[in-house]
């Protein structure tokens, strides 16, 4: 499969709190963290639950597709990996089946596409097995 995004770049940080994350991404699932406390789902991984406070976090697969909340297309380069890359587009989609949290990645278009708010995305599983540690990143393509 070939990548959205150009060889060259680090890999994200994985810290042992987002082990779960993760591992989901490599196995082309969703996951993100919920409170066995209050139920409350959460994005980015914490050791606390933003909303009660409790330690006993789990995780929880959910439907990879959401809603387009924000966007934005950076037209320079945040790394030298990025160089003539551009532009790009960054969204922000909210997960309606996990209590609205809401997640950044690349929407999968033509650089100047327009991007509606609202517009429904789904999940694209993104591997980097040649990078040390191999991962696999969330993108997002308009659904449909």
């Amino acid at each position: 499969m070939s990548t959205a995004l150009p060889p060259g770049l680090p890999a994200p940080a994985q810290e042992p709190v987002a082990k779960p994350y993760w591992e989901g991404t490599r196995a082309s699932k969703l996951v993100i963290q919920r409170c066995n406390g209050c139920g409350a789902h959460q994005w980015g991984p914490e050791w606390v639950c933003h909303r009660c406070h409790s330690f006993d976090l789990g995780w929880e697969e959910v439907a990879p597709r959401g809603r387009i909340w924000s966007w934005q297309r950076p037209h320079h380069p945040v790394h030298p990996a990025l160089n003539g890359f551009g532009p790009y587009t960054i969204v922000l989609v909210e997960l309606p089946e996990a209590g609205n949290v809401r997640m950044v990645g690349n929407l999968l278009c033509e650089p100047t596409a327009p991007v509606e708010i609202g517009a429904e995305v789904e999940a694209v599983f993104e591997p980097h097995d040649e990078a040390d540690p191999p991962y696999t990143l969330v993108q997002w393509r308009l659904k449909g």
